[in-house]
Formats: structure tokens, C-alpha cells, sequence
């Protein structure tokens, strides 16, 4: 994974310290909290429902022991609210009009878990109790690994994403973690980009299939090699979810990859000039792309060719600069040398997992072919009944720091789906590893599947958030804890959002839910056949919407209904059972929209 240099270090340590300073003057009372609010924005710090939110950024998801371990000591010594948080969470609770659950003031803590980290679908990871009086003394923790929420908030450049796969797929064309590493040390603290109209996301997938979704993003990047042999970029732009889910256009077949700072800046700067500023809902780049069309295309190209003609292309990536950069992502040493004793353990574990049909299954759902022929990446799986989609509490954590020590050079990733990923596993480990994992409660073999779900913190945390997400989640999960049957449904994307903003990225999903209100109760929003352009997938699709809202409680029968008619409409290829989004894609969505619909009166009937 990439290494920090010295001045990484100092930046994010100094940076650490400007805020201590802003946060004493705030409490003192010499800075207001109007004059506060986007100095702690600038480095991830929200105030959400009931309490502040930190955003951790993962630039493109890599994350080392050291750094996992620090996060475990946050989730069990600062994500604890104290009496005065409480107190505060419980009078917003009852302003909200909320019933709060009997007993002290405590009351609001205790459905709403706390000492846990949140990885997110754009691999962040969040905490949700923290106290915002503590909130320097984590940016220190946090400074001390290389780590901090700078530009996780805003209308600013946010945390570049990729491929977990990333420098490890067999189908990879070119390493993207290079690009994606300059990218974030040319966008930090960008002094032009830093009040864009609207908040400004960047994926780059570098593998021939898309498992980045770049196609949702405001600039989405796909490494190619032209017929010459050439590497480059192929350019989409204007993709996003919330109200207006849109693909984003290519506006550009090939770009060199030399040019990628400069192009990238091109797009932005058009976008910064002519983007709304009027409307928070019109103020993203696809609404300008969707709008402009054309125009909008020729207005970058004019300013691309601006910046290399008259402005002498002052950002174009150098052999040499890019070689330093790629030079911090060299593959690590993989020392496995055993004496006899370990050898007759090692054997023993391996026969005892072979004789297992449920390290078969591991094998199958959690464990990735790997570009190197003697190793595997493998998922752990964050998704169990009682936690949140993405949730890991301290002792996870801390499990998950030292299976990425022992099995994977100290290195995992935090994936899409919100989970983690170790890169560097031996084959020859597999078994030992999933011991191991068993033992922490990560070796769940359900990567892929339906319970794989992707949630979002909805309105148990979540200040924008018109439904919750957590309860429906857990619901689904609750009827669908049989290995078996999950394993004949196949592979599916679930997804669930709160709101409109599609922070779960339900539009993507197969199956899409979404928390709407009407008249201040919860409801959702049901869609179908949504992909985000992975190979299962397809292309890049937003999902359709199957009828009217569902209660919290009508949603379950609903998605069991739709399973059930993905039952009777599949069929089998060569021996094996069409997936669920093929079926849909070749029967049509009437079948499944008229199995959600009649869920929806058999369960009023039952009532």
C-alpha cells in the first residue's frame, strides 16, 4: 500500500493541530459555532440526528493494521457518548417529536449502538457518538497513522475510490492506485476547487470489468490501451444518484494518461463556472451535463486545450513523478517459512477445513483470483443479524488488524459493499485464515448474496434521512438466514437508502429501497433491475420503480414476493440457475412488480 512521506506526515500533523486550536477557541467561546461549523466540516466533523459524525477517509480504500487499530481504540474510548451528549441527543429526540424509549437520559443511546465503526459504500469509515469536545484527541489518533476527514465534507474534491482489486485483478489493464494516489495529492486543498457548487466525487476503475460503478460518479475514469498500445483514460462525466440518478456521458474515448490533471481540470473548472449555485437540487455536475449536452463537452475541450497551448500544460504527469508515486505500491515481501512443529499443525488445520462443507462454500463466496497465481484476496464479511450493514465494533477491529498482519502484510481494504478485503493471502493460508475469521465472526460465506446488503446509517443517525435503514435491513437479513436457500437465490445486489441522497445506493441495486415520507410517517420506495456495471451487473442502469410506497413492515413480504417470482421465472443454463437480474432483464419487470404489488394487499388482508 502506497507509504506516506515526510511531508504526509507533517501536513496531516499540522493539520491535526489547527483544528485542536479551532476547536479550544469554539468551547472557549472566541469562535462561534456559525464561525465553527465549516472549519470542523473541512476536516469530516458533522452533527447528524442526535450527536457529531466523523467521516475517516480511506483514500481508495487501502488501510494498514496500524491504522485499523487506531480505529478500534476510537470505537471503544471516544465513540461513547458522555451525560452531556446524551442530554443533548435526548432534547433533540423529543424536538424531532420523537417518543424516546423509556428510562434515563440515556435513553437514546440505547437503541442506537455505540463504540462501532461504519465503512461506507465510497469507502470512508464513520463514527457516530463521538463527543465533539474529545474531537481533537481523535484528530491527533488519527494524525499519529497517517490518517484524518480532510475533504470528506463540502463542496470540495472527495476521497478518490477504486477497485478492491485493485494491483491484484487478473483482469487488470493498468494499476490504478497510482492515478488515484496523485489525484488526491493534486486535489487536496486545492485552492480553486475548494467552494464548488456542489460536492465533486472521482472513481477510477483500471480493470476490465467495472467493479469502481465509475459510471455513477461525477468523473468517472476507465484505464484502456488504445490500438498503438498506449495507455489512457476513457472520461465519463455528469453520473450521480439523489433525485436525479443519471449515467455519466463520455465526453472524452481516450485521453493520455499524462494529461489526466490537466483534463481532469478542464472538467471542473467548466463546472465551477457554469454549475447552479442557486439550488441545492440542481447544483451537482450531471444536472450542468444533462442540461448543456454538447456544449458542455465543447466548453472543456476548449478549456483543455487552453490549458496545454497557452498555460503550457502545467500539471501533465511526468514518467519520473509517476514512477515515484508507483514505486510506494510495490507488492510486498511474502515471508512463510515454518519449522516441523508448525508444518504438523498446518496440515492438521488444513484437513480439518477440507473436511468442512462450509470451507467450501468460504472458498467459493469470500475467496478472489488474484493476479499473482500463488495468491487469493479474500472478503471478510461485516454482514451478521444484531449489526448494521458496514458496522464493526473495537473487538472486530482489532480481529481484523491482526488477520491483515498474520495472512495479508498488514494491509486490507475497504470495499464497496462495506466490508474489508485482505490483498495478499497464500494460497497455502486459506485455511488457517478462515479459522481465524470464524473465530471473529468474519468468515460468514455470503459475499455476493442476498444478505451481502448495502445500508446506509438511514434515520437512526442520519440528520437528512427520511426513513430508517437499519431496522429494514436487519428484517430482511432476520428471514433470510439459511445458507442454503441463499445460496440457491444466488448472487444479488440489495441496497438500501434513507433519503433521496442514495448514500446506499439503492438506484444501483437489483433491488433498490428507498425511505420516503409521507405525512411524517416512514415509507419506501421499491426498485428493480438497477446495475453498477460490474460483470453480474451490466451496465451502469438505475433501477425502476415497482408501485406505490410500502410500509416498514409490508417491505420484507415485498422482497420475498420478488425473490419468489425470480423462482418461478428463472431458468437453467448448461445445468446452472440464471441469475436474478438476467431473469429480470429477460421476462420483463411486470412479473416482479405484480408479485411486490399483491404482497402489499396480502398483507393488509392478513391485518
Amino acid at each position: 500500500m502506497y507509504q506516506y512521506t515526510e511531508f504526509d506526515r507533517q501536513f496531516v500533523s499540522q493539520r491535526a493541530a489547527q483544528y485542536r486550536d479551532q476547536l479550544e477557541r469554539n468551547l472557549a467561546g472566541k469562535l462561534s459555532d456559525d464561525e465553527f461549523r465549516p472549519l470542523r466540516l473541512q476536516n469530516g466533523w458533522y452533527i447528524q440526528r442526535y450527536a457529531p459524525m466523523l467521516r475517516v477517509a480511506v483514500p481508495y480504500g487501502e488501510i494498514s493494521s496500524a491504522q485499523l487499530r487506531v480505529l478500534a481504540r476510537i470505537a471503544r474510548e471516544y465513540d461513547q457518548p458522555d451525560a452531556d451528549l446524551l442530554r443533548e441527543a435526548q432534547e433533540k429526540q423529543l424536538a424531532l417529536g420523537e417518543v424516546p424509549v423509556p428510562g434515563s437520559s440515556a435513553s437514546v443511546a440505547s437503541h442506537l449502538k455505540t463504540g462501532y465503526g461504519h465503512f461506507t459504500t465510497r469507502t470512508n469509515v464513520q463514527f457516530n457518538w463521538i463527543p465533539l469536545k474529545k474531537s481533537a484527541d481523535v484528530m491527533d489518533l488519527l494524525a499519529g497513522v497517517n490518517m484524518h476527514g480532510i475533504q470528506t465534507s463540502g463542496n470540495t474534491i472527495r476521497n478518490i475510490t477504486s477497485d478492491e482489486l485493485a494491483g491484484i485483478a487478473p483482469d487488470e489493464i493498468a494499476d490504478p492506485r497510482p492515478f488515484c494516489e496523485i489525484l488526491r495529492q493534486w486535489s487536496t486543498l486545492h485552492p480553486e476547487f475548494a467552494f464548488l457548487p456542489r460536492k465533486f466525487k472521482i472513481a477510477i476503475n483500471g480493470a476490465e470489468e467495472d467493479r469502481a460503478a465509475i459510471g455513477w460518479y461525477d468523473i468517472g475514469l476507465q484505464l484502456l490501451r488504445n490500438p498503438a498500445g498506449e495507455l489512457g483514460f476513457r472520461v465519463q462525466v455528469g453520473g450521480g444518484m439523489g433525485r436525479t440518478p443519471i449515467i455519466g456521458t463520455v465526453v472524452r474515448e481516450f485521453l493520455p494518461w499524462d494529461q489526466l490533471l490537466n483534463y481532469v481540470e478542464a472538467v471542473i473548472r467548466v463546472y465551477n463556472r457554469y454549475g447552479r449555485r442557486d439550488n441545492l437540487w440542481k447544483a451537482r455536475i450531471k444536472i450542468l451535463v444533462k442540461a448543456e449536452g454538447q456544449r458542455y463537452i465543447d466548453q472543456v475541450e476548449e478549456e483543455f486545450r487552453a490549458i496545454v497551448e497557452h498555460d503550457g500544460a502545467p500539471h501533465t504527469i511526468t514518467r519520473a513523478e509517476f514512477d515515484r508515486v508507483a514505486a510506494c505500491f510495490v507488492p510486498p515481501a511474502l515471508h512463510r517459512e515454518r519449522d516441523s512443529a508448525q508444518k504438523r499443525i498446518h496440515e492438521i488445520v488444513r484437513a480439518g477445513a477440507e473436511a468442512d462443507p462450509a470451507y467450501d462454500r468460504w472458498l467459493q463466496h469470500n475467496v478472489h483470483e488474484h493476479k499473482n497465481p500463488e495468491l487469493r484476496a479474500v472478503t471478510l464479511s461485516f454482514k451478521r443479524l444484531g449489526q448494521a450493514p458496514g458496522d464493526a465494533n473495537a473487538e472486530q477491529l482489532e480481529a481484523a488488524a491482526l488477520l491483515a498482519e498474520r495472512f495479508s502484510a498488514g494491509e486490507a481494504r475497504v470495499t464497496h459493499e462495506q466490508n474489508l478485503l485482505l490483498p495478499w493471502v497464500h494460497q497455502d493460508d486459506l485455511p488457517e485464515l478462515w479459522h481465524a475469521a470464524r473465530a471473529a465472526g468474519v468468515a460468514r460465506s455470503n459475499i455476493g448474496l442476498l444478505t451481502d446488503m448495502i445500508a446506509c446509517p438511514g434515520g437512526d443517525f442520519c440528520s437528512l434521512a427520511n426513513a430508517r435503514s437499519i431496522p429494514i435491513a436487519e428484517a430482511i437479513s432476520q428471514r433470510y438466514q439459511d445458507l442454503d436457500e441463499l445460496y440457491d437465490i444466488g448472487e444479488i445486489d440489495l441496497n438500501i437508502s434513507g433519503c433521496i441522497n442514495s448514500c446506499g445506493h439503492h438506484h444501483a441495486g437489483h433491488i433498490g429501497i428507498l425511505g420516503v415520507d409521507k405525512d411524517g410517517k416512514e415509507w419506501y420506495q421499491v426498485t428493480l433491475g438497477g446495475a453498477d456495471g460490474s460483470h453480474l451487473s451490466g451496465p451502469a442502469t438505475p433501477g425502476k420503480v415497482v408501485g406505490p410506497s410500502f410500509s416498514a413492515a409490508e417491505v420484507p413480504e415485498v422482497v420475498e414476493a420478488v425473490i419468489d417470482a425470480y423462482r418461478r421465472e428463472r431458468i437453467s443454463i448448461d445445468g446452472k440457475s440464471e441469475t436474478f437480474i438476467a431473469t429480470l432483464r429477460r421476462v420483463g419487470i411486470e412479473p416482479f412488480k405484480a408479485a411486490a404489488n399483491a404482497a402489499r394487499f396480502a398483507e393488509k388482508e392478513v391485518a
